[in-house]
């Protein structure tokens, strides 16, 4: 089920088609990202989405410390391209199989991802209020 095309990422490289980014280097290897990171890999698709769908399946691959396995490196690890397209592809294929349940999964981690920052929110709104009450002590 490969429609996708992984490269290393270029800096000030364009791309035209639906793309994204994972981060190669450090101990975050592996996280996916709309935008571009210096030391990255690019996956390209044909449409927008198989993007999305990749992109959750990435993320959950990276939230489970999957490629800690493959990293190389004594002093910063990084992900080897090859290593990366290996296990990758594999894993894609192994969890796009029942795409039903994949669909509900996609859905489960968008609602739990807005509850987190809601959840963000709500706390920075009582930090300010912490702040503001506190203020009046310091005048």
């Amino acid at each position: 089920m490969k429609n996708y095309i992984i490269r290393t990422h270029r800096k000030d490289t364009f791309y035209a088609k639906p793309h994204l980014f994972i981060l190669n280097k450090g101990m975050n290897s592996g996280k996916p990202q709309k935008e571009q990171f210096t030391n990255s890999f690019v996956v390209i698709f044909e449409n927008e989405e198989d993007c999305e769908n990749i992109f959750w399946i990435t993320y959950s691959l990276w939230q489970s410390k999957f490629w800690h396995r493959n990293l190389c490196g004594s002093v910063i690890p990084f992900l080897r391209l090859a290593d990366f397209i290996k296990e990758f592809s594999a894993k894609a294929d192994e969890m796009l199989q029942d795409f039903e349940q994949h669909k509900k999964d996609v859905h489960a981690l968008r609602l739990l991802e807005l509850q987190e920052k809601q959840f963000h929110q709500n706390m920075n709104l009582i930090n300010d209020l912490r702040r503001v009450i506190l203020h009046r002590y310091c005048k």
